[in-house]
């Protein structure tokens, strides 16, 4: 809780995963990889209930193992490759309202983020008081940036490829950019109860680091997450 407010956390972790198997479970430095999100939750200063929403009973058993709850089973439809994060929310959020009680803010962490920290999770709801915000998400600095980037043509011309003003600049004299880095979406309940969307006008970002922003999608993804762990000595927080 903070300033009076009840926090929900809500963990996705759906059992199919065409990329990496059991994904959500597989190990990392020695623990199921949803268990580093878990542990991050549990340390907050502010989160009141950490629930999983999943498909698979042996990932309801193993994040239970690891602290969280989960309450209900999410139905099948909603754990598709064409289910939306926002999907799973909704689903979460009715079935508390109907068969539990409602919390105030709702702060989504994905699993595949471990190398965020409890400090982030409580930093980023500080933010959203301070800025009287409606919504917090999670960013980080691009690492390629866009002006540098283009589409090309059949025969790999490269003309224009870059546009006029931007030729022959180093990186560091333009603007940066930002993008979404998985790792942290927060919302006041009624918001995203009727917006279904954390964007919006009172939405404010929260920047962190890249080497906290890793977004485990690939085999690769898991081996530098490891490295960073190691390159850490091997703690979350």
């Amino acid at each position: 809780m903070h300033k009076n407010k009840k926090i929900l956390c809500l963990i996705p972790a759906r059992d199919g995963s065409k990329g990496i198997p059991k994904k959500n479970i597989k190990p990392l430095m020695g623990k199921p990889l949803i268990a580093w999100t878990i542990g991050q939750a549990k340390k907050s200063k502010y989160i009141d209930r950490i629930i999983v929403s999943t498909d698979s009973e042996e990932i309801a058993g193993i994040s239970r193992r690891y602290g969280a709850q989960t309450p209900f089973l999410r139905p099948e439809g909603l754990s598709r490759d064409s289910s939306t994060g926002m999907d799973v929310i909704l689903h979460a959020i009715g079935w508390m309202e109907k068969n539990d009680k409602t919390y105030d803010l709702l702060i989504y962490l994905q699993p595949t983020s471990p190398l965020r920290t409890s400090k982030d999770i409580d930093n980023a709801i500080e933010l959203l008081f301070l800025k009287k915000a409606q919504s917090i998400i999670s960013v980080c600095e691009a690492e390629h940036h866009p002006y540098l980037m283009n589409i090309l043509p059949k025969d790999k011309c490269m003309k224009g490829f870059i546009k006029k003003g931007h030729v022959n600049k180093n990186r560091q004299e333009l603007a940066p950019f930002y993008r979404l880095n998985g790792a942290i979406f927060l919302s006041r309940w009624d918001y995203i109860k009727q917006r279904k969307s954390f964007f919006g006008k009172k939405a404010f970002a929260y920047v962190m680091p890249a080497e906290s922003s890793i977004d485990i999608d690939k085999r690769i993804d898991f081996k530098f997450a490891e490295f960073m762990f190691m390159d850490n000595g091997k703690k979350s927080d």
